[in-house]
């Protein structure tokens, strides 16, 4: 399957067609029901209050749920930086200006100034990001022409060493060792094991780092488990973070395919958390130009852990898991075949729903209906806007507060026996009746097909990502990070992979964090839409048509299009047989 990753000139002319189409439906007025928008009211800030639902009963505080005025909300973050060897441009989202770096092979040639005063490149680890991210590494250095080494370090008797000599790393050459040497010998260390695995060993590593080095991050994890400890990191080295929007098989595959298109692959948020010597924000920006990436923006790495775990448990994959599970139990319930209720949940979402915002915007979706069709899609919308944000609001604060972080730092240490107790990995989803349709699914599916556009399905999944962009909106995350958490990665990322191998084998395949998210959150988010959404539909409720105008008018539409046009016309192609078992799974997985 293959994800685009442009907007088609036509969208504009689709944007404005559906603006006009929004100002003809129920107007807001101070007594509606209805979520006001950020373009809706000049305070700009709001709180969450329980009402009833004009038309019919609430059914829980998730369906009353409204947005109403409050005295203050945290401003979107726009951060400004300064480089003095990439070009820095500005960039307009929905009002707000963002500054970023575009990538593209023919900056390669930067790369040396870039990374000024760097011998060598530890990459710690072979999980989702390092293979990806080191080999990009090594063929944009390569490209550049320069003698920087990069050098992977892993524990002994790891089973990553052979995949990590498959694709040219050895010891041989000086580019494969043991990971506490290969620490101490970087002068830029990219820390890329487990979040589990950082929380448990982080002092033995800041204890290896060489003074004035540069300690490199793809997510802000640790941080966040610090901060729970009242710690920060060490003084004496510089603290940065490059953070690919997609997986690691994302960031390889694109980078590949996109050798003959300059600037393809994932787009990258960037972070400096300390900077000791001056050279913090070039060699961050340097790393995200040599991962491939199409833009870069910046974040800090407070932001960046918030929205990451956040999102990953959300709609990049433990919403995305619970939704569908709810919808295929109603469907199959209500009559419909197994193998239709799997295409017209799993497969339309990952598939054409996917292609479409990927392609078209999110409002493409929607123009794509009937009249009739239009009104299925109002009321799954409708009904799920305010339990889906019930969910995603308690999930973001617990990872805020650092409750999940120390949730995900325990369930690693369960995962090996202790206290007398055994050890409790986590088992795989897949063997349950509606994986086992998947399957049968997939194993007839015609190549190329991207499964029914089911409106009812698509008016869930759109619920939640709209709901999920307002959660961060209201957080004060830029746009920039919102659009690539909840709407780039999802769809051109995680959804494509979903669609050739399943929800169940992401599930069971992807980081720890993300699985342990899913599990976590999933049953959250089937259950409230079986207990709310679905029983207010079932009762009649009545469409909340603020919610629908709000939607069709919600300026995140033209931000998004500004974002999907810094990058060019790729997709992600992804065969049926696509690998991306992590190697410490591959044992129980075969």
């Amino acid at each position: 399957m293959a994800a685009a990753t442009y907007f088609s000139p036509s969208i504009s002319a689709s944007l404005s067609k559906t603006l006009k189409q929004a100002a003809s439906l129920h107007p807001l007025t101070p007594s509606s029901l209805g979520f006001l928008s950020s373009s809706s009211a000049s305070s700009g800030s709001f709180a969450l209050k329980a009402v009833g639902m004009g038309g019919g009963n609430a059914v829980g505080s998730a369906l009353g749920a409204r947005m109403v005025s409050a005295p203050a909300i945290k401003p979107l973050i726009s951060l400004d930086f300064d480089t003095s060897v990439f070009k820095k441009e500005k960039v307009n989202l929905a009002g707000h200006d963002e500054y970023i770096v575009r990538g593209g092979r023919d900056l390669f040639p930067l790369l040396p100034e870039a990374f000024k005063g760097i011998k060598q490149i530890g990459v710690i680890g072979w999980g989702s990001q390092a293979p990806a991210q080191a080999q990009n590494l090594r063929d944009s250095l390569a490209e550049a022409k320069s003698d920087i080494v990069v050098k992977i370090g892993l524990r002994k008797g790891s089973r990553s060493f052979a995949e990590a000599r498959a694709v040219g790393f050895s010891e041989e050459n000086g580019t494969l060792g043991d990971i506490y040497e290969t620490i101490s010998e970087s002068d830029l260390v990219m820390l890329l094991i487990s979040d589990s695995a950082q929380a448990d060993n982080y002092e033995k590593i800041f204890s290896h780092m060489k003074p004035n080095s540069i300690l490199g991050l793809s997510h802000g994890f640790l941080l966040g488990h610090l901060q729970s400890l009242g710690l920060d990191f060490p003084k004496n080295f510089s603290v940065i973070a490059v953070c690919p929007k997609g997986m690691g098989p994302s960031v390889r595959r694109l980078y590949v395919q996109g050798k003959e298109i300059n600037g393809a692959g994932i787009n990258s948020s960037f972070a400096v958390h300390q900077d000791v010597d001056g050279r913090a924000t070039d060699v961050a920006l340097g790393w995200s130009v040599a991962l491939g990436s199409p833009f870069t923006f910046a974040t800090t790495l407070e932001q960046e852990y918030r929205s990451d775990i956040f999102g990953e448990r959300g709609i990049l994959l433990g919403a995305v898991h619970g939704i569908v599970e709810s919808l295929f139990r109603r469907y199959t319930e209500n009559g419909m075949a197994e193998d239709l209720a799997y295409k017209n949940t799993v497969e339309s979402i990952t598939g054409i729903i996917s292609k479409t915002i990927s392609t078209k915007g999110m409002l493409a979706v929607y123009n794509s209906f009937s009249p009739d069709e239009k009104k299925e899609f109002e009321r799954a919308y409708s009904a799920s806007f305010y339990p889906c944000m019930d969910i995603l609001y308690e999930c973001y604060e617990d990872v805020a507060s650092g409750s999940e972080i120390r949730s995900v730092v325990l369930a690693g240490r369960r995962f090996y026996e202790k206290e007398g107790l055994p050890a409790f990995p986590m088992g795989n989803i897949d063997q349950t009746r509606m994986w086992k349709v998947g399957e049968r699914v997939r194993q007839s599916r015609p190549a190329g097909d991207l499964g029914p556009l089911y409106p009812f399905t698509a008016g869930v999944y759109v619920a939640l990502m709209m709901a999920q962009i307002e959660i961060l909106r209201k957080k004060g995350h830029s746009y920039s990070e919102i659009i690539n958490e909840s709407v780039i990665e999802s769809v051109d990322s995680l959804n494509p992979f979903m669609h050739a191998r399943g929800v169940s084998f992401m599930v069971d395949n992807c980081s720890t964090t993300a699985r342990l998210g899913s599990r976590k959150w999933a049953p959250r988010f089937d259950y409230i839409l079986t207990q709310q959404a679905l029983v207010a539909i079932d009762n009649g409720s009545a469409v909340n048509q603020d919610l629908i105008s709000n939607f069709l008018s919600d300026p995140v539409h033209g931000a998004i299009e500004v974002c999907a046009q810094l990058r060019p016309t790729v997709d992600i192609s992804v065969p049926a047989d696509a690998d991306f078992v992590r190697p410490e799974l591959r044992q129980s997985s075969n």
